[in-house]
């Protein structure tokens, strides 16, 4: 038996082209023998389509298309195609929707010989992290569905979907039904170690029911989320059988024989290349899917813009990257020196814009109300304000979207300027803690040419804002910053718990109370690529008026 793991980028909502795309993969496959094509968890409409799935004319439209698939692909003899939608709770037909139940069932439907000869509907519905399953779908099992054995060319295929190989009593239904093989289709998010993490735990599954496992995954960026491929397959005993490269589309062929699966097994990156692939990705995906001419970088000869800088020209290309860099009276000599070493370095397109003359302005006009009074961050924010201002407008008139330059420190401490560095359209680094921003940017060097200046990298990092200014005048150390925010955000502890594990009560009460007041800010921040467990997201939901302070 010769299968196919089709590691297909959609476009959520693109239903035609979706469809297309699968189509096109399923006649390639056929071309090359396949019995068996498995596309990812809800490919046909991509995912997560949320609120869409609350709409009956999308749902209408995912049933259309997928008929016009199996129709197309009825001349492909012997081919079974996998492909995953969402369904209307009453048949295929949308219906207007009851506001007691969810409208809908997250499907595995397989094709062959021009029809839907089976549909299979997911059973665990995940809520957590940045799942909101519950809200959208319907359990197979409390719709009272069974579970589903399809026989291709012989061998027994048990479908699953995600979530339901993470449990013991999907797969081990599947196996009562009959399977030989099992076959899950998945939409898993990137976050850092989370490849591993799936490879393990369907290694587990695959022993605990003495089947050999297919995993079929999503890859590409959808809003703040990356889905970083890497299909795999386990013999039964969980060894790794096949793994698709990472972070590219793939069509992965494997064999089946005697029980035991055969195909490429593509290496794992290092951890900094992982996400640095991801953050690529992400930022590809969001201007390309969105209809964005390029990207607009506010550059400041820091390390932030610097990082943000050789993301989006990794992404996009030069020629699709224009950076601004906007010196205040207090930008030193060697911020312009390097961020012109910088961007020539790297082919961009580089203007210089003083806002000298309008800080100087708007000083004039405030000066009245602010007699007597000593200057403070309300000039440090009125310098980040112009600088935002001015990159608004050139998207405005050229269409660039403007990519923010803060991380996942600045975000948490609310070292950031509402309307001013915050301003734009996306957060290229938002979920990038500040250690891992070095981290990132020795790495990049080290694949060479060398593109950020070493002096951006040795520097303490300022915002130059006022004279001689360091991060550290109003931060922890990054490193001690980082560490707490990573157990009290991340990891959920306590004050009490990071302050037992070593740190000072001091630094443990300054962190975690700037966290906790400046949640109004994270909420007006631009969407941002997630790469941790639990980014400022969708998976961050806290409310902005609170007195818990544990």
């Amino acid at each position: 038996m010769k299968i196919a793991l089709a590691q297909i980028n959609v476009v959520v909502g693109d239903l035609v082209g979706n469809a297309d795309r699968i189509i096109a993969q399923a006649r390639a496959a056929h071309a090359a023998g396949v019995d068996l094509l498995v596309t990812p968890e809800l490919s046909l409409c991509g995912y997560p389509p949320e609120d869409l799935l609350l709409r009956p004319a999308f749902l209408a439209g995912c049933e259309q298309q997928l008929q016009r698939i199996a129709a197309e692909l009825a001349g492909c003899a012997g081919l079974h195609v996998v492909v995953g939608h969402p369904q209307a709770r009453e048949g295929g037909v949308a219906r207007e929707r009851s506001w007691s139940l969810p409208p809908c069932l997250n499907m595995a439907s397989v094709l062959a010989g021009g029809r839907v000869v089976a549909r299979y509907a997911k059973r665990e519905l995940p809520n957590y992290q940045v799942f909101d399953e519950r809200r959208y779908f319907d359990s197979g099992r409390d719709a009272g569905l069974e579970a589903v054995v399809v026989d291709v060319k012989g061998t027994r295929v048990g479908l699953l979907i995600c979530e339901d190989a993470w449990f013991d009593e999907p797969a081990a239904a599947a196996c009562a039904a009959g399977a030989e093989l099992l076959c899950v289709i998945n939409a898993s998010p990137f976050h850092i170690g989370k490849v591993e993490e799936r490879e393990a735990h369907m290694a587990q599954r695959a022993r605990a029911v003495g089947l050999p496992l297919l995993y079929a995954h999503l890859v590409g960026g959808q809003d703040e989320m990356v889905f970083d491929g890497a299909s795999f397959a386990v013999q039964a005993d969980g060894s790794l059988a096949a793994r698709a490269p990472m972070f590219q589309e793939a069509l992965a062929l494997l064999t089946l024989q005697g029980g035991r699966l055969a195909g490429d097994i593509a290496p794992l990156p290092e951890y900094e290349a992982q996400v640095w692939q991801a953050l690529v990705t992400g930022v590809r995906d969001y201007l390309g899917k969105n209809g964005f001419p390029g990207a607009l970088i506010g550059l400041s000869g820091g390390i932030d813009s610097a990082l943000v800088l050789a993301i989006a020209v990794d992404a996009l290309g030069a020629d699709k990257v224009r950076c601004v860099m906007m010196p205040s009276p207090y930008t030193a000599d060697i911020s312009w020196i390097d961020a012109r070493d910088m961007a020539r370095r790297l082919g961009v397109r580089y203007d210089e814009m003083s806002i000298v003359p309008m800080f100087d302005a708007f000083n004039a006009t405030l000066a009245r109300e602010f007699q007597g009074l000593a200057p403070d961050a309300t000039e440090e924010n009125i310098q980040a304000r112009i600088r935002g201002t001015l990159l608004m407008a050139l998207s405005n008139k050229f269409g660039s979207i403007v990519l923010t330059t803060g991380n996942k420190s600045e975000m948490a401490t609310g070292y950031c300027t509402l309307y001013g560095d915050m301003a734009g359209g996306f957060a290229v680094i938002k979920d990038v803690a500040k250690t891992l921003v070095f981290r990132l940017a020795r790495w990049r060097n080290a694949q060479g040419p060398e593109i950020i200046p070493e002096r951006i990298i040795t520097r303490p990092p300022s915002a130059e804002l006022r004279p001689d200014q360091k991060d550290e005048d109003s931060l922890p150390p990054y490193e001690v910053l980082d560490a707490i925010l990573a157990r009290y955000m991340e990891q959920d502890q306590s004050i009490a718990e990071i302050v037992a594990a070593g740190f000072k009560p001091e630094d443990v009460e300054r962190v975690t109370r700037l966290i906790k007041i400046n949640e109004y800010k994270r909420r007006q921040a631009p969407v941002g690529i997630r790469i941790t467990h639990r980014g400022f997201g969708r998976d961050w939901r806290y409310p902005i008026t609170s007195r818990f302070r544990a």
